[in-house]
């Protein structure tokens, strides 16, 4: 889990094409020079596999893990899922467009994606290809879905999905209809901020191509997004850099001992404390496995189901334990370098389930924040705006926040 937008690694129908060899009667036998002749079953099926049959149908599989949850981010509203795609068909099938839906999937698109947009919205786990949109016979492909509205009653209760597709070498396009997702159009859970002050980059923020969006990662036998909406919180200095003076130091990182706050009240679920700090930008000084991917971090659960993580802490800094109840506002631990972490940040999501990353990462809102610029390469020092005021809105990638004083 690295900070700024390079410091957390995160990590139908099958078609069937049949011979017919006729049953032989009693009056013929294998031996008989007079029985009809009549190709084998291997050379019927090597000259049906020539060209590739009309299908009987979509040959895929597509499955959407989790409902979406609409969420305000940039003034506007947004719907974050995956489309599960598995080609149980024996030919290559290549996504060529993909329509997003209301819920009848005759209704005009919400958004149409095809060509380069659409092949980089895919993932192939697991495999190495050079063309993402084209899914072999047995293969997964993963599409990453990102869908924005203007206000909040433009969201669709569901979104269908129409795929068009091209199988194997048959002329015409396929297209599936179908592939409904519900979503969930409640309020998110609001909280308040990790930390204080100004300056403080969302790196790896919430967008469809950060690396914590597209960290797909099995655990005791299940795949999840764990860090769907995680944000990786670095602090800038005037001239843009998170450090002053020897990158190699921990101290000269200005996020560096920064306090860390429960965003909610709760009760402390999981603590690791005891594990050494990182010098920055060298490998972990602790082998990186389960146990130690968050480094030093506190699990809370804050109600109705969520829980809220804070990873790579100080060792030695923190000040609750499991079971402990902890109020809004209440100090956790220091702000440090340890566990999967490149430089001093804070590592922060909000999940389903008591667990660093087996479990499914969900969307919050902070009560109020201040935009103060956005971009890699934004610089406190440079002249700008006055920050503007945010309410009720998670920040993105690489935006630049000045959070209020804790009460």
């Amino acid at each position: 889990m690295n900070a700024n937008s390079k410091i957390c690694v995160a990590w139908l129908l099958t078609i069937l094409v049949f011979g017919f060899t006729p049953k032989k009667t009693g009056a013929q036998s294998a031996s008989d020079d007079t029985a009809p002749s009549v190709a084998s079953p291997q050379q019927a099926t090597k000259n049906s596999e020539t060209h590739t049959p009309k299908p009987v149908g979509p040959p895929l599989q597509v499955l959407s893990p989790i409902a979406p949850w609409a969420f305000k981010a940039d003034g506007k509203w947004h719907l974050v899922y995956e489309l599960h795609v598995t080609n149980l068909g024996k030919w290559d099938c290549l996504l060529t467009r993909l329509d997003a839906v209301t819920g009848d999937s005759g209704a005009k698109p919400i958004a149409s994606y095809s060509g380069t947009e659409l092949e980089e919205m895919i993932e192939r786990p697991g495999q190495t290809v050079s063309e993402k949109a084209k899914i072999a016979p047995g293969a997964f492909a993963i599409v990453y879905m990102w869908l924005t509205f203007d206000k909040a009653e433009n969201v669709p209760t569901k979104v269908s999905h129409r795929i068009a597709m091209k199988i194997g070498d048959y002329p015409e396009a396929i297209t599936l209809d179908g592939a409904t997702v519900s979503t969930n159009r409640k309020p998110v859970v609001v909280i308040s901020s990790p930390l204080q002050g100004e300056d403080w980059a969302a790196g790896n923020g919430p967008s469809n191509t950060s690396v914590h969006r597209r960290a797909f990662i099995p655990v005791n036998g299940r795949a999840y997004i764990g860090q769907r909406f995680a944000i990786d919180w670095v602090q800038l200095n005037p001239d843009g850099k998170t450090y002053q003076g020897d990158s190699g130091d921990n101290k000269n990182y200005r996020a560096y001992g920064a306090e860390i706050h429960a965003v909610a009240d709760g009760v402390v679920t999981q603590t690791k404390d005891g594990i050494p700090q990182n010098i920055p930008n060298r490998p972990a000084v602790v082998p990186i496995t389960f146990e130690t991917i968050g480094g030093n971090h506190v699990i809370m659960e804050i109600g109705d189901g969520l829980y809220a993580f804070y990873a790579h802490l100080q060792p030695g800094s923190l000040r609750v334990k499991v079971g402990e109840k902890v109020h809004r506002g209440q100090v956790l631990g220091l702000l440090g370098n340890s566990g999967n972490s490149s430089e001093p940040h804070l590592h922060f999501h909000i999940c389903n389930a008591n667990s660093e990353l087996g479990c499914e990462g969900l969307p919050y809102a902070f009560a109020t924040y201040e935009l103060q610029g956005k971009g890699e390469g934004w610089k406190p020092s440079e002249s700008h705006g006055a920050p503007l005021k945010q309410e009720m809105e998670i920040p993105t990638e690489d935006e630049v926040i000045r959070f209020p004083q804790q009460p």
